[in-house]
């Protein structure tokens, strides 16, 4: 045998002894481990993440099914009430009519309160829901009551502004009032109070007009401020000044609507804005200090000095010359943002006697 014939039959016995599979392998490349590693981890997740909609989705049916019932619960337990409220009212309806019947008294008439309630709303007397909820909110009072219609609404938002149809709807102002705003021509008010009711209201609406303007220009003048001075701490604050004026102010509006503000008050408020109408602004900050602090005479430093009695001592005690200011908290806030109003006035329409500005 030659040396050919003796490699081509070594290499042959070597081919059929080689492995052919390679689950036989002895040994793994490290990205064979690591796909199936991978392969083992997706598998996983899948499973985890299919028992997890399976789990999720039984608890659905379960809320929706126990939500049904509930409902089904809800709905017999009111008709049920229903039914048992429409019974004892014709008990009592029967018991009455008998009684009325047995003491020789006409018989009860049926009341008509469903079809009263049924009867549809005077045209142009309506306002839509999402309004009406807007109009309740701006007076501060509950946008829905427990088992309150629409109408009811109706009427009462009504009552809060004290108007018999809805034509006296609030204005668009600043501070939301039933007192209709004049021309800025007629705001310019009298120095004497008017006697009767219709001067009154008239006085009021000049005074809302006049304290609505002076808001508009307000806003205006913080709206056109640069991003700098707004986002600045002086700007902050002077923004919410403004804004807290505004709230103080509302008390006033609502005693003005209701003719509730009484003359100790209303005159020198009528004396403070003429003055600022005027430009006068000096006299008009007099004024409000009259209103705040009195002519009452003040302690200061020491009052009492050794056994005798001082002159004029018995001024401190007279309460009289007493402030109003002092006495009520709401109307100490909203004179207070009446010398705000001035003081932002003052910038907003200068006065052309220089004398004039206050410090």
């Amino acid at each position: 045998m030659d040396f050919k014939s003796l490699m081509s039959k070594h290499i042959n016995q070597s081919k059929q002894s080689t492995p052919t599979d390679s689950a036989d392998k002895s040994y793994l490349k490290r990205s064979e481990i690591e796909a199936q590693r991978q392969a083992a981890y997706l598998a996983e997740q899948e499973a985890a993440e299919k028992a997890r909609l399976e789990r999720l989705e039984k608890k659905r049916k379960v809320e929706e099914e126990e939500e049904a019932r509930e409902e089904e619960r809800r709905e017999k337990r009111r008709r049920l009430a229903e039914e048992s409220r429409l019974r004892s009212e014709q008990v009592e309806e029967e018991e009455e009519r008998q009684r009325r019947k047995r003491l020789g008294l006409p018989d009860l008439q049926r009341k008509q309160a469903d079809e009263e309630e049924g009867t549809p709303v005077p045209e142009g007397e309506d306002i839509g829901e999402a309004e009406l909820i807007q109009k309740l909110r701006a007076l501060d009072e509950p946008a829905r009551l427990f088992g309150e219609t629409h109408k009811q609404r109706l009427k009462r938002y009504k009552r809060k502004i004290g108007a018999d149809s809805l034509a006296a709807t609030l204005t668009d102002g600043p501070i939301p009032t039933t007192l209709q705003p004049v021309p800025e021509k007629d705001m310019k008010i009298e120095r004497k109070l008017p006697k009767d009711n219709e001067g009154r209201h008239y006085l009021f609406r000049q005074l809302a007009s006049y304290f609505t303007m002076v808001f508009e220009e307000w806003e205006r003048a913080m709206a056109q401020r640069t991003a700098d001075v707004k986002t600045s701490a002086p700007g902050k604050q002077a923004y919410a000044a403004m804004v807290q004026a505004l709230e103080n102010m509302r008390p006033l509006f609502k005693r003005m609507e209701q003719s509730e503000l009484e003359d100790g008050i209303l005159e020198p408020v009528v004396e403070i804005v003429l003055a600022a109408q005027e430009r006068r602004y000096v006299d008009a900050n007099d004024g409000y200090l009259r209103l705040s602090i009195g002519k009452a005479a003040w302690p200061i430093g020491v009052t009492m000095v050794g056994i005798h009695e001082r002159s004029s001592r018995e001024k401190l005690h007279e309460g009289d010359q007493t402030a109003h200011i002092m006495s009520d908290e709401v109307t100490r806030k909203y004179l207070q943002s009446i010398k705000r109003c001035l003081s932002f006035a003052q910038t907003r329409w200068p006065p052309t006697d220089q004398l004039q500005l206050m410090g």
